[in-house]
Parts: structure tokens; sequence; C-alpha cells
């Protein structure tokens, strides 16, 4: 009997896919079990070194943006069963929080982001690999209807870094790393039949990796 590991899944997409809907559904599914959720977003570079008028230039889309080498890093200690201090960015700073958030180990992890399947070193701890595709028009307005409600961000603002940043990054990182997919998810959330495939496919790995 070799030692368990934790099983990695991997949920990417573009912004506004649905992908936080399909890992909130099978995160739902398995909450009495041992799951934890790590979101690519808090893995943001530390830009502390940086003037505000440099990190105000950041493109929070490109990979470049990443601390990937943290990431993989705390998923690697993760599966040897070992808790970790997840980092929190601060929006308003563009840069790293002091602040983190204890993070014990689960047989679970849920790896969620719009570029977790690009890196090739995040790609190889992952046991599954999902990709959420979603047509772009429900995609900017999903993002639009967000970023005004939620961010008090004006239509004209979100429209314009739609074009300048989101859409051209979207084409060159984010839609050629479905090829790297297991199992590609149409229309996030919505797709009631491909997340309950999901969910049974998971049991399964984990019945075989970890008792339940």
């Amino acid at each position: 009997m070799g030692k368990k590991k934790p099983v990695v899944i991997g949920i990417a997409g573009g912004s506004g896919s649905g992908k936080t809907s399909v890992t909130k559904a099978i995160f739902d599914h398995f909450r009495g079990h041992s799951i934890l959720m790590l979101e690519q977003d808090y893995y943001y570079k530390d830009q502390s070194d940086l003037p505000m008028k440099e990190r105000l230039k950041t493109n929070y889309d490109h990979p470049l943006a990443f601390d990937n080498d943290l990431l993989i890093e705390h998923i690697k200690k993760l599966q040897n069963y070992e808790a970790i201090e997840k980092p929190v960015y601060d929006y308003k700073q563009h840069t790293r929080s002091k602040e983190t958030i204890h993070v014990e180990p689960k047989d679970v992890i849920i790896l969620e982001g719009i570029l977790v399947l690009e890196d090739e070193g995040l790609r190889d701890l992952m046991d599954m690999k999902l990709f959420v595709d979603t047509d772009a028009d429900i995609r900017i307005l999903r993002r639009m209807q967000r970023d005004i409600e939620e961010r008090g961000r004006t239509m004209e603002s979100v429209i314009t870094q739609y074009v300048r940043v989101v859409r051209p990054m979207h084409n060159q990182f984010i839609e050629p790393s479905k090829k790297y997919a297991d199992i590609i998810i149409p229309e996030g959330g919505q797709n009631h039949v491909a997340v309950d495939l999901m969910v049974t496919k998971i049991g399964t790995i984990l019945e075989e990796k970890v008792i339940l």
C-alpha cells in the first residue's frame, strides 16, 4: 500500500465562463468530505518593491502576473498533508497583503483559475483537468454585470478593459490551454449533466486514492 495522496482537480476557463459555479457545485457535493479550494487569484505576485505607478500597469490576465512557483510549492505541501499560509492579494494597493490565510490539508484540492492549465508545472500536479468553455458574448455580459454591480465599474471601463486586455489575453493564453483539459464543460454551472458526471468521476478517483 502506497502512501495516500490528495486528489488535485484543476478547473480553468475564461473570466465569466462559469468555472466558479462548476467549482462550487463540486465543492457543495463533497462538502461533508475532506475538501478545500485553492484560487489562483490569491497568488498574484508580490509587487511591494514597485512604485504604485508601475503596479497600476499590472495585466492581471497575463500568466506572468501569477506567482505559480509559490502556488506549486503550496500544492506540494498540501499533497504531503502539510498546512500552508495562503497569500491574500490587496487589489487597492495592487500588491500582496501582509495577512495570510491558514489552510489545513484535505483529501481533495480544487485548484481554480483562468490560467491554471496554462502552466505545465501546475498541470503535472493535477489528477483531473477541467476547462469550462462558454461563448465570448455570454462571458462579457456576465463580466459586465459582475463588475458594474459588485465592483462599481462603469460600462465603458469594463468594455475598454475587455477589448484591450481581457479578450486578447483570453485568445492568446486561456483558450489555447483548453487542449490540456481531460474534460471540457460547455456553459459552466448550467450544464448539470456535465457537473453530475464530474462528481461521479471525482468520487471514483477518491475511492481509488483515498478512503472516503
